[in-house]
């Protein structure tokens, strides 16, 4: 075996994408709207610089044929920058999941269903703000309208997720900023802003069980976990495209201080949100832990 055989090859980065095809606040000179492909992977690491990949598609060529051949010049530029192919897509867009999918089988891509696209909302928020309006044919106006907010009568929270027990409670944003050191199995982590006060407390959910605490973890994280809400005395998690669970009922006092805690969050911390598995209170590592964020119009 020669020398050069022997040498190892670099470790591929790795991350999920996440992904938006859609028309954009801008009219071409044919009298058409702008259609944008827009790629970035999933950011989980402090100070790790994202795949990011956008090409525009002319409006008379929206389709799964376009979108499978930008598929594949995107995953060509992705392992030549030094990253693996995506082992999951997610996408939020309801009226574009048949298209999507269609298109990411062809490059063999599992599509997921789900708001859980935090980096991809950012930077859909930058390119709104500093990049669409100095662009030539621009419209004044709100961007491409997000998911539609169905609102469906909320579930009982599967079997599988309840736990033998459960509290909302509060970490401080310094505390989970070192979340990526902590010992976890399943984790679902994503960057905080450098600008955030550190003593901000930041509002999750707890859940325990002694004796099914993995396999809770691996149903939560199936479920895409985005944001937990509160209306009236009951706390719901908003998860996947437009799924609702209803967790428990709550007392008067601590839905009004579950309120507020998020309400806190929302104004002064990006809408940063937790939820956590352990088999008991008292114990030091998790079996599951997410990171979440209650987006506006998200």
């Amino acid at each position: 075996m020669s020398s050069t055989s022997k040498e190892k090859l670099p470790l591929l980065r790795e991350s999920d994408w996440e992904l938006d095809f859609y028309s954009r606040p801008i009219i071409e000179p044919d009298g058409k709207k702008r259609w944008e492909l827009l790629i970035t992977s999933s950011e989980s690491k402090k100070g790790e610089t994202p795949f990011r990949w956008e090409k525009q598609c002319p409006a008379g060529e929206v389709n799964s044929i376009w979108l499978s051949i930008a598929l594949k010049e995107a995953l060509k530029d992705a392992h030549e920058q030094g990253w693996a192919s995506p082992m999951r897509l997610r996408c939020w867009r309801s009226s574009m999941k048949t298209m999507i999918t269609k298109a990411a089988v062809k490059v063999g891509i599992e599509v997921i269903s789900s708001r859980r696209t935090f980096s991809l909302i950012d930077w859909l928020y930058q390119r709104e703000k500093d990049f669409y309006p100095k662009q030539d044919g621009y419209i004044n106006g709100p961007i491409a309208p997000p998911p539609e907010q169905l609102l469906n009568q909320p579930e009982p929270l599967p079997e599988a997720v309840r736990g033998d027990a459960w509290s909302f409670a509060s970490l401080s944003l310094g505390s989970l900023r070192e979340a990526d050191e902590w010992p976890i199995e399943f984790s679902g982590l994503i960057p905080i802003k450098e600008n955030y006060d550190l003593s901000i407390p930041i509002p999750g959910l707890r859940l325990f069980s002694k004796t099914r605490a993995l396999a809770l973890a691996g149903w939560l994280g199936g479920l895409e976990p985005v944001k937990l809400t509160i209306e009236g005395n009951k706390l719901l998690l908003e998860a996947g495209q437009d799924d609702r669970w209803l967790v428990t009922d709550m007392t008067s006092q601590v839905s009004k201080q579950a309120k507020e805690i998020i309400r806190n969050s929302q104004e002064k911390a990006g809408g940063l949100q937790f939820i956590s598995v352990q088999t008991t209170p008292e114990e030091e590592r998790f079996t599951g832990f997410w990171m979440l964020r209650d987006v506006a119009g998200y």
